[in-house]
């Protein structure tokens, strides 16, 4: 591990060696610097080193590496400066992303490069013998090897960045971000494990949320903008969810927002609601929970009812035909009728847990078939006019299938109306969070419903019955599928029939003299036979008489009738907004008692934190005067080291060693030292001047005589020189003529070929000058063809850039505006707690003056005490102890003890006071009570006991203590 002075030297390392292509080299000596214990302040030159680790991390595909560097930069980086962390994250989120985008744009078949079922499991020996043997050749087995790995490295960085951002408050906003690029990485690309796991992951970290909550730097989910952000992450991961298909993992994402809803005790936006009940209808109706299905249909009406303004009249029918048709889809028996104790159980337990998802509270008392039920939720349909709101078809199916009797006819009925039915549906405009709504998806379930009607109106009236007529009664199915219908509603108790096949015929049977079925057909007979004997023996007299006294008895009977129903409507919804008023009561109480309890936490956490620092600031003393004392031991030692021998101590034996003692003394000392080494070192300079000089002085004619030598001989030296370059010089001219001579001859063709090699050359000149010319011509059109362009993008940048800076300045004056309005009301706020503050700083101030004249009062009926009888409490051998003080000591006592000690006499002592105790009477007030009083009894305690305390504190009602004068 190689040390640096500076974090930079680390970097410029780093650079050097992989300018020479040792990138690993590089990337472990940035490891080991960010790592190291030396550097854990922060300083801007980590950053850069950061962002370069990161680089290399990402070039090498090193995960782990990348995570051991962020680990170390947030501990750093934490309390001082999470913005650098934050910038460092979202850097190797883009280079990861970005690396990812350019091997999938490199691959030209997608699909077979990211054939990958796990991303995280490692490939197979047999998959490696296999692609070695198989006939995959050249761009597929390429692809392969190049997309996935980068996939790989994608998704670790997701899951790196994930657990670093995991319960960090300053950094939620960017958790979110990532969870949801994460969401719409296993979206695009189909990733349904991945999908999985990061589920798992998220769950996971807001149930260590929960865990703990004493944790620094801990979410606060009270917060609206953290609670924004944790709903918009579980939101994005139901709908991720529902679009790849993972309708568990679906419906395991609603249960987290509803445990994040109950967590926190607030309710969602009613656009969150939306989605969140429009994808419910899609989980439950996949899961064919048909019930739950329909009573997550009629919470979306209401919610879009309520909360959606632009919800069009067309959109609402649609909305309301799905509600009934939802409901009529439900079975109209009771599946839990048969089953087992253990079953019911179960389904006890699902049905409370699946209405606590729906928002409908459920008493564990009450059974969950009994509350959510296919009647009541009819009933609640047409109480509520859902029905009414549903579109004509859809009400006239209602009718023929729960209040009409048609046997014969009902399929003939029905079928027209399921083929119109059928071709409703499409987009909702005016309510975009919904999905689209197709009514056909309810016909197969309508004509199971139809079929079970049949048969049960069919075996009201017939007893035995062909299959050939039964299968034409029907006509939505062949009689195959009917039989299985018919096998659900007999297991289930709907309806009693079997099916005699070597016969033909269909034989249906009753279900029990007290039964339903058979108590409703004796009432319809009932009613035949009375319109039967009606019709057959009117009564004219008696229907005049009626007829005359009420003439629109139906008419008034409806108008009642509707007036009832709107009188209902009305008390429901003032119950509605009777509960909604109790409920934000009780959350505006819950935030105040949360507010006070956070107040108080708070003036804990103060009060002990500057218990913390006076107890710090006191070891710190303590440890500087140590250190202090045992510098000053050294420095004495030191100086008495280098003192000289049969030197006086200059410290006392017995005088106290102090840091400030010694330092006097060894700088004294070093004083003199430095003293007698001035007077040594001018002694020695004096000394090395008259030498100096001596030696000058004979020196200087042996330099002399020595100077005049090689002067002569360097004139000399330069003549032979001289004389050396002449005969050069002469003998060089001589050979040059000879040369010349001998290369005139050849001047003719030098001149001849250079003019040729001139002439060529200068052609060759010009063509070059002239293309250059055109080449130039057209870069400088060229130029200024891109000047122009650049010149309009860059007014069309400023133009945007002014609409953008305009925003924003409307957006700062926005939120300027607001910010005053708060700091207006906090003001508001203080001054009325300042006014309460006030008011019981008067009462206190009025009560402590109450019982300050209490007391008065109480010292005032002490001053003369009742004259009682002593009695003696005391050994007689204490007795002359405690008489002589009061008779010998000449001190003053007062005239009522005097007469009392004589009354008594010698032979009945009582218990007297010390002088110093009658002098803090006569000086102070009440006297206190001594120690022989208080190991006495009761009875030689004087009156008002409670103004003779000793030592003890007496306190006010308001729970401050106020010592009591003690003796003196």
């Amino acid at each position: 591990m190689a040390n640096f002075a500076k974090p930079e030297n680390a970097l410029k390392r780093a650079d050097e060696l992989i300018n020479v292509g040792q990138k690993q080299d590089a990337l472990q000596a940035l490891h080991d610097l960010i790592t190291s214990k030396r550097y854990r302040a922060w300083q801007k030159p980590l950053e850069k080193i950061m962002f370069k680790y990161l680089d290399l991390c990402v070039d090498l595909k090193r995960g782990r590496f990348a995570k051991d560097g962020l680990i170390q930069y947030r501990i750093v980086c934490q309390q001082v400066n999470v913005s650098s962390l934050e910038e460092v994250i979202k850097h190797f989120l883009h280079l990861s992303t970005e690396k990812a985008e350019q091997a999938r744009s490199q691959a030209d078949a997608l699909d077979e490069a990211l054939d990958v079922d796990d991303l995280e499991a490692d490939r197979k020996p047999e998959d490696l013998q296999l692609s070695i043997v198989s006939g995959e050749k050249g761009k597929d087995r390429s692809d392969r090897e190049l997309v996935t790995p980068w996939f790989k490295f994608l998704w670790e960085t997701y899951r790196t960045v994930l657990e670093i951002l995991r319960n960090n408050s300053k950094l939620e906003a960017l958790y979110a971000m990532t969870a949801h690029k994460a969401f719409q990485f296993c979206k695009q690309y189909k990733r349904t494990t991945e999908f999985r796991r990061l589920c798992e992951i998220i769950r996971n970290h807001l149930a260590n949320l929960n865990k703990y909550r004493d944790q620094r730097d801990r979410p606060d989910l009270s917060a609206p903008e953290s609670l924004q952000l944790y709903q918009d992450t579980r939101f994005d991961q139901l709908k991720v969810a529902t679009e790849l298909g993972l309708w568990q993992e679906a419906f395991r994402s609603v249960e987290d927002i509803y445990g994040l809803m109950c967590m926190v005790k607030k309710t969602p936006k009613s656009s969150l609601l939306m989605v969140y009940y429009s994808k419910l209808t899609e989980i439950f109706w996949i899961s064919s929970s048909q019930l739950y299905h329909a009573y997550a249909w009629f919470k979306l009406f209401s919610l879009q009812k309520n909360f959606n303004k632009n919800l069009s009249q067309k959109d609402l029918q649609l909305i309301a035909s799905s509600v009934v048709l939802a409901a009529l889809s439900v079975p109209p028996f009771d599946r839990a009728q048969s089953a087992s104790h253990m079953e019911l159980e179960n389904e006890k337990e699902r049905n409370l847990r699946m209405a606590n998802l729906i928002g409908f509270n459920l008493e564990p008392k009450f059974e969950g078939r009994d509350m959510l039920s296919r009647s009541a939720l009819l009933s609640e349909l047409v109480s509520r006019g859902v029905l009414s709101c549903a579109s004509q078809e859809v009400k006239d199916l209602f009718h023929v299938l729960e209040h009409e009797f048609h046997p014969l006819d009902l399929g003939s009925k029905i079928q027209p109306l399921l083929e119109k039915i059928s071709k409703s549906g499409g987009k909702l405009s005016s309510a975009p969070s919904l999905p689209e709504v197709q009514l056909s998806q309810y016909v197969p379930s309508l004509e199971k419903l139809a079929t079970l009607r049949l048969l049960q109106q069919v075996s009201k009236i017939y007893q035995t019955i062909r299959i050939e007529s039964l299968s034409q009664l029907v006509p939505f199915f062949e009689f195959s599928v009917v039989e299985k219908i018919s096998v659900d509603a007999v297991k289930n108790n709907f309806v009693a029939m079997k099916v005699d096949h070597m016969k033909g015929v269909v034989i249906f049977g009753n279900l029990g003299i007290e039964s339903d079925g058979l108590k409703d057909h004796l009432a319809v007979f009932a009613e035949s036979l009375n319109k039967v004997r009606a019709m057959l023996y009117p009564v004219p007299s008696k229907a005049s008489k009626l007829g005359g006294i009420v003439p629109n008895l139906a008419d008034t009977v409806e108008k009642e009738h509707k007036r009832l129903l709107a009188r209902k409507s009305i008390i429901e919804k003032r119950k509605e907004d009777q509960e909604r008023q109790q409920l934000e009561m009780e959350r505006e109480e819950e935030q105040k008692r949360l507010k006070l309890q956070k107040l108080t936490e708070e003036a804990e956490q103060k009060r002990l934190a500057a218990e913390l620092q006076e107890r710090r600031k006191q070891r710190i003393l303590r440890e500087i005067e140590q250190k202090e004392l045992e510098e000053a031991q050294a420095l004495l030692e030191d100086t008495e080291k280098r003192m000289k021998k049969g030197k006086k101590k200059t410290l006392l034996d017995g005088e106290k060693v102090t840091k400030q003692n010694v330092m006097q003394m060894a700088l004294t000392e070093q004083v003199k030292e430095r003293q007698e080494m001035e007077k040594k070192l001018q002694k020695l300079a004096k000394t090395m001047d008259y030498l100096e000089r001596a030696k000058r002085e004979e020196a200087a004619p042996v330099i002399e005589a020595a100077y005049q030598r090689r002067l002569v001989e360097e004139r000399e030296f330069y003549e032979r020189e001289q004389q050396r370059e002449v005969e050069l010089s002469r003998e060089r001219h001589e050979s040059d003529l000879k040369e010349k001579s001998r290369l005139s001859r050849m001047l003719d063709f030098k001149e001849k070929f250079q003019e040729e090699v001139i002439s060529r050359r200068q052609a060759e000149f010009d063509r070059i000058k002239t293309e250059r010319e055109e080449r130039i011509s057209q870069i400088i059109r060229a130029r200024k063809q891109e000047r122009d362009i650049k010149r309009k993008q860059m007014y069309y940048l400023t133009c945007e850039e002014e609409r953008i800076r305009k925003l924003q300045e409307e957006e700062e004056a926005r939120k300027r505006e607001e910010a005053e309005k708060r700091k207006k009301e906090q003001a508001e706020r203080k001054a009325k707690l300042d006014e309460i503050a006030e008011k019981q700083r008067q009462r206190e101030l009025e009560l402590e003056e109450k019982e300050k004249r209490r007391r008065e009062e109480v010292l005032k009926g002490t001053d003369a005490p009742p004259a009682r009888p002593a009695e003696p409490t005391v050994a007689p051998a204490a007795a002359p102890s405690a008489v002589a003080p009061s008779s010998g000591s000449g001190k003053y006592v007062p005239k009522w003890k005097r007469q009392t000690a004589e009354a008594s006499g010698p032979a009945a002592p009582t218990p007297t006071r010390p002088a110093a105790e009658s002098d803090s009477w006569t000086s102070r007030g009440p006297p206190q009570r001594s120690d022989k009083w208080t190991s006495g009894s009761s009875s030689d305690r004087p009156s008002g006991g409670d103004a003779w305390r000793s030592g003890e504190e007496r306190r006010s009602p308001f729970g401050s203590s106020r010592p009591r004068p003690t003796q003196r």
